[in-house]
């Protein structure tokens, strides 16, 4: 650094002012140290550098500052320390110290060097002498000023411990002391995010019923939901940190803070909103706030995706308003209510939903999975469950003594389970009862001392047969009342009177006769004595209209029945490909309009099985082929 002189850098003037901002230099030259008459002051334009170099010059000038005020310096040097004052208009004021004095070299010689080691200076102080006139030694004592000032020739210009040096002078006592620390660099903040929502919490706090009592098996708002425009997340700026220093003054700077990308944290259904205000992650659409795995992104979607799994500790009970994807196992007597639900782990628990698809990747252990409108997917095995789709589908790869209902179920194995649907369609069954109108079954076989039976629904169509016989007798009637009207109507036309009367009316609306004034008195009186026929035959038209309206429209509804039954006729069927052991086959009559038995719960249709044993018996052996439809038997049964 180059030093300036004592005559470049200190203006030595009693009428000279204070220098403060805004006003000029204090004197030519950018001289920025002068004398006054109340002390030394600073050009607060010229802090820093400026000053460092006019104060290094002065103590190399063998000089010192009497009464510095030590704080004031290192803020106007450094920039560290408190504040510096201010006068009564509110200007700045670097008042350094009293006087600038020459440092005798006799005083200079009292003062050792300090042992530098570790970022602090140690300073040994014992008694001191200086000589008299005679050359004799006379204890002398150590200033504070001269200490900072020699010091500073020593290389320390920062962090000298004032208070520290005075006790030591203050004292006299000999002994080591560290008189200077170097200041290590004040770190700064990384960038962080910050929630800016209360929605983002979720509550474990028991759920409280409508009675105000306690729900303690369901928490309170397990997976919280967030609206459109919601702020999720805030980006707060990286913090830089504030510079040390060395004891030689020489800044040391902090550690750069790290900074972050918002759009690292934001998922599907959030985008990164930056503004004024901040940057912030915002909801795009209303739905359930999931925090993808493994990441900080957090999306907004119609599902709820876990990964915790369900059970007293981590969920309680679930009800919930959309669809659910858990990827943990629902624990034992847990239950999921909802829209579509999809569990990639093992279901012991219970899953209701309102619709949608129900997906179980993995296996149902002893729970159930009933959905009131939609299928049912169980792509492992089910064993001691529960299965009921009031109207959906329902897809099993194994089933162990399972209950299992729906329009239609397939499973590709079947053991010792209780199947009931429209439809069903099974890979191997063994020891099962399967009740359906239409059954498919590859191989069939008992199970122990369980054999496999089969129930067709046969449709009973007594009550349609009934009711098209009915029809056809109304039918019947119509046209016996059409025929005795259009009777009655030939013999009113076939009175003379009539005929006469008709065929003369007929002539002269087509103009084809022009009766004279003669003629018509004679006409008026025909009309007159055919009147009383005339309307007795509209009566009858009228009818006749009516009835052949009523007789079409039983054509109608009987023609409608008809093909309504045999729509029923063809709809139950059996076809069992092989027999493996004890089996038998017999027929059940359901109504055709009835309530499906797969709706029942499951208790229900379960001792309707029992109590249908007695049924019509179909089949019944160990082995071959079995086949049989309504439609085949209504083929064979003969006409009457």
């Amino acid at each position: 650094m180059k030093s300036a002189t004592v005559s470049d850098s200190v203006v030595s003037t009693s009428d000279a002012l204070p220098a403060t901002r805004g006003q000029a230099p204090l004197a030519a030259g950018g001289q920025c140290i002068a004398k006054q008459a109340d002390g030394v002051y600073a050009d607060v334009t010229a802090l820093g550098p400026a000053l460092l170099a006019a104060v290094d010059a002065i103590f190399l000038k063998n000089q010192y500052f009497a009464g510095l005020d030590y704080a004031v310096l290192v803020k106007a040097l450094f920039d560290h320390g408190p504040e510096l004052p201010r006068n009564a208009r509110g200007e700045t004021v670097v008042r350094l110290a009293d006087d600038i004095l020459p440092f005798e070299p006799t005083r200079r010689a009292l003062y050792r060097a300090a042992k530098i080691a570790d970022g602090q200076a140690e300073y040994y102080f014992e008694p001191v002498f200086l000589p008299d006139d005679e050359g004799a030694e006379q204890p002398a004592r150590l200033d504070l000023d001269e200490f900072i000032a020699d010091m500073w020739m020593k290389g320390i210009r920062f962090g000298v411990d004032v208070a520290a040096v005075n006790g030591a002078i203050a004292t006299g006592a000999a002994g080591r002391l560290i008189v200077a620390r170097r200041l290590e660099p004040k770190p700064g903040e990384d960038a962080h995010v910050v929630e800016v929502s209360n929605d983002l919490h979720r509550s474990d706090a028991p759920r409280q019923l409508a009675n105000g009592k306690l729900d303690l098996m369901s928490f309170q708002n397990r997976f919280p939901q967030v609206h459109r425009g919601d702020r999720l997340l805030q980006k707060l700026p990286r913090v830089y940190g504030e510079p040390g220093f060395d004891l030689s003054g020489i800044a040391l700077p902090p550690e750069v803070p790290s900074d972050l990308d918002l759009a690292g944290w934001s998922g599907p259904g959030t985008v990164v909103d930056r503004i004024l205000e901040g940057e912030f992650v915002v909801a795009l659409q209303d739905g359930f706030l999931n925090v993808e795995p493994g990441s900080t992104r957090i999306a907004v979607g119609d599902k709820i995706v876990s990964h915790d799994g369900v059970s007293a500790r981590t969920t309680g009970n679930l009800q919930l308003t959309g669809d659910y994807e858990e990827f943990g196992e629902v624990q034992e007597n847990r239950i999921i209510e909802g829209e579509g639900i999809t569990v990639h782990a093992d279901v012991y628990g219970h899953i209701a939903s309102r619709g949608g698809a129900v997906c179980l990747n993995r296996n149902l252990m002893g729970g159930s999975a009933r959905n009131a409108d939609g299928p049912i997917h169980v792509m492992g095995v089910a064993s001691g469950a529960i299965i009921q789709s009031v109207k959906g589908e329902v897809s099993v790869q194994r089933a162990e003594n399972c209950t299992i209902s729906g329009v239609k179920v397939t499973v590709a194995e079947a053991v010792n389970c209780e199947i009931i649907a429209d439809e069903v369609s099974v890979g191997q069954a063994e020891g099962c009862a399967i009740a359906a109108r239409r059954v498919t079954i590859e191989r069939a076989a008992p199970r122990g001392h369980s054999e496999l039976r089969v129930f067709v629904l046969r449709p009973d169509c007594t009550r349609i047969d009934a009711a098209i016989g009915m029809i056809g007798e109304r039918i019947a009637q119509f046209g016996e009342l059409a025929a005795q009207r259009r009777a009655a109507m030939q013999e009113l036309a076939a009175q003379p009177d009539v005929a006469s009367y008709v065929k003369l009316a007929g002539r002269v609306r087509k103009g084809e006769l022009v009766l004279t004034p003669e003629q018509q008195p004679m006409f008026k009186k025909l009309a007159a004595g055919a009147a009383p026929a005339l309307k007795q035959m509209s009566t009858f038209a009228q009818e006749l209209k009516d009835t052949e309206a009523e007789q079409e429209a039983g054509v109608a509804f009987q023609a409608r029945l008809q093909a309504q039954r045999a729509q029923h006729s063809a709809a139950a069927s059996v076809e069992i490909v092989e027999a493996a052991g004890d089996i038998t086959v017999r027929a059940i009559s359901v109504e055709p309009e009835s309530e499906s038995l797969h709706t029942l719960p499951a208790r229900d249709f379960k001792a309707r099985l029992r109590d249908a044993s007695g049924a019509e018996l179909l089949f019944s052996g160990s082995s071959g082929a079995f086949s049989w439809s309504t439609a085949d038997a209504a083929a064979t049964e003969p006409s009457t």
